[in-house]
């Protein structure tokens, strides 16, 4: 009896008869949101430096969300969003900042964004990672 499917989910991948990557993605940004609520209320205690809420982020969610990657072929949207899970996510370790003409409390600019995290965005550590993959094969 020969029985095909549309998809089945081996060795943490979700695999889909077109071979559509988007719905890995998709499925990768429900659970990596499900990690980052875990650890929300940790990272959103005063008592925490914005360093330690970083190490949080570098040693919890953003390997959560990069597992598997090296097999992703994925298009600008899914790219979309990735970038606004880890702006999402920088948001909330560095909080809102008081504009300087009108005194009101804002949410920071991408720009600002990257200028207080230094480490690379999750779009380029996903290529290096993609990199390092073509040099082991």
């Amino acid at each position: 009896m020969n029985t095909e499917t549309e998809q089945f989910r081996c060795f943490g991948t979700t695999l889909t008869n077109p071979n559509s990557i988007h719905e890995e993605i998709k499925s990768t940004l429900k659970s990596d949101n499900a990690c980052y609520h875990t650890v929300y209320n940790l990272m959103s205690s005063s008592l925490l430096s914005k360093n330690i809420n970083i190490m949080i982020y570098t040693a919890v969610i953003l390997p959560a969300v990069l597992y598997g990657c090296e097999t992703w072929f994925f298009a600008l949207m899914e790219e979309h969003g990735l970038r606004v899970f880890e702006k999402r996510v920088l948001r909330k370790i560095f909080g809102p900042k008081r504009d300087k003409v009108t005194g009101e409390w804002r949410r920071l600019h991408k720009e600002e964004l990257h200028e207080l995290y230094y480490s690379p965005n999750i779009i380029r550590v996903m290529k290096l990672r993609m990199r390092w993959v073509g040099h082991a094969a």
